[in-house]
């Protein structure tokens, strides 16, 4: 069911790149497989693999893993109101999760750091490349 939902955030993203248009899209993309269809759209689906130099080039995307102990993050679920993500689901996230790591293109900002330094590292991350 997230497929069709993850081929469309591709698209946006697509979109924006063609415009010559910095982007941010905030989402859980907690599989591997999820951030492949982000980057590459449905040919990652189909080839299980990136798209390949010259064929629809894969978008360059940086990956931000916000990565906290587990008891945190539940904290400021509860902390959250009027918010779809039930607190209940949070083990099940963690579960899921496949961190991201070489060869895609991402960064792990550490959660208890404090906003104005997570903010930092990930514009140093932008901007440095």
């Amino acid at each position: 069911d997230r497929i069709p939902w993850l081929c469309a955030l591709h698209d946006i993203l697509r979109r924006e790149d063609s415009s010559r248009q910095n982007a941010i899209l905030a989402c859980s993309a907690l599989k591997k497989m999820y951030r492949r269809i982000l980057v590459s759209g449905t040919s990652a689906i189909e080839s299980n693999q990136p798209e390949q130099p010259g064929e629809n080039a894969a978008l360059k995307i940086l990956f931000v893993h916000l990565d906290g102990p587990i008891d945190i993050i539940a904290g400021r679920l509860e902390e959250r109101r009027g918010h779809f993500m039930p607190p209940e689901l949070l083990k099940s996230q963690f579960d899921t999760l496949e961190p991201p790591s070489a060869p895609e293109n991402c960064i792990t900002v550490s959660l208890e750091k404090s906003l104005p330094e997570i903010v930092l590292e990930i514009e140093r991350a932008i901007f440095q490349g």
